[in-house]
């Protein structure tokens, strides 16, 4: 009975007698209980108290219970809510309809109080078993998201690597990431990566490839020599139809050197800081699906207060304008010159704002690292 006292039913019905006798036995039953009598006072109540259960009448003057339930699940602080319709109505056809626009079951007039009972409990205990596992899932992928973000390194935490990052995932845990990591003393790597799809398993990619980092960008390599070991170990673990496309970027600060090497991925632009931005030009296969691959590698000699930035393809590709990435390429170089005067620290979310838009919603994930030598 305690429990029931913290649900609450909706009845939506322009019968008053009909109203009474099923608030009558609800209440008997402990169950707290709200009244509509025609569709726009239902989806009102709906909206403002958010009942745990709708019974909802289907022949009311007006708007019906279908026009109500098809409001209802349009709305979303209302359309997760259990629909049961009340009806004198036999008809097959109607039922089906009914079930269609998201009814999950129907109570037929004249109704017994052990038939309501029994169903309404029914899906009060369905709904609350799925509102339970939406939870736990909701609870692990957030967990998943944490677990993941804390690998990503930040600004603070290796202050001499000097760049600013701009990181948003699609789903709680997102296929494009990021790494930044000491090679040596004078010597920074800087690695961008995007996971094909965006399944939640691709997720656990990233520990893999930052392992695989750390064991091969060293300072007796060469960063094309590091992008084909880690592509021998990738083709092995990946699974089937799963690749990656990366940027790979070596700074020696010492001897004011950057390597660029690409697998499949959007160039890196590289600002001087006298001079335009261009594309670095550089090109190699994708990750993780063949074991004879090609990489370029591309060496520029930098100055202090050169930038560069790598990016994902999430901060060019324009589906909505069908646009692919590299249409987008000199907008991003326009953007890029923009952005000389504008703090290190800044400058990644500045670039993501220039392209994307202040409040427009990202389509896919972005990863954006910006660059200080």
């Amino acid at each position: 009975m305690e429990e029931k006292q913290n649900l609450t039913i909706l009845i939506v019905d322009d019968n008053p007698v009909s109203v009474k006798l099923l608030e009558a036995m609800l209440r008997k039953e402990g169950y707290q209980v709200i009244t509509a009598s025609d569709g726009p006072q239902a989806r009102e109540v709906a909206f403002e108290e958010q009942p745990d259960l709708i019974i909802l009448d289907v022949m009311m003057p007006g708007e019906d219970g279908f026009e109500v339930i098809t409001h209802l699940k349009k709305n979303a602080r209302t359309a997760s809510i259990p629909v049961i319709f009340l009806t004198g109505r036999y008809e097959l056809d109607a039922k089906l309809a009914g079930f269609d626009l998201g009814a999950v079951d129907y109570i037929t007039k004249p109704f017994q109080a052990p038939e309501v009972l029994a169903r309404v409990q029914l899906h009060l205990k369905l709904s609350r078993a799925t509102n339970s596992l939406i939870a736990s899932q909701a609870s692990r992928l957030k967990q998943l998201e944490e677990a993941q973000t804390s690998m990503l390194t930040a600004p603070e935490e290796l202050p001499r690597a000097h760049f600013s990052v701009y990181y948003s995932a699609l789903l709680e845990a997102g296929g494009d990431f990021y790494d930044v990591f000491r090679i040596s003393d004078d010597m920074f790597g800087y690695f961008v990566v995007d996971v094909s799809g965006h399944n939640i398993a691709t997720s656990y990619i990233t520990a893999a490839v930052k392992a695989l980092l750390k064991q091969n960008c060293t300072p007796i390599y060469k960063p094309v020599e590091s992008m084909r070991m880690i592509n021998d170990v990738l083709a092995e673990i990946l699974p089937e139809g799963i690749y990656l496309t990366a940027c790979y970027a070596k700074l020696n600060r010492k001897k004011k050197l950057l390597s660029i090497v690409n697998a499949g991925h959007p160039p890196a632009v590289y600002l001087p800081k006298e001079g335009e931005a261009r594309l670095t030009e550089v090109d190699g296969d994708i990750l993780g699906i063949f074991n004879e691959v090609y990489y370029g590698q591309q060496d520029i000699k930098v100055t202090t207060g050169d930038r560069f930035f790598l990016y994902s393809d999430g901060l060019i590709e324009r589906p909505a304008l069908k646009k692919v990435w590299f249409e987008c390429l000199p907008d991003l170089l326009e953007a890029c010159s923009h952005l000389k005067d504008v703090p290190i620290q800044e400058a990644a979310e500045q670039l993501t704002r220039l392209m994307i838009g202040q409040n427009c919603k990202p389509e896919d994930d972005i990863v954006v690292l910006g660059v200080e030598v």
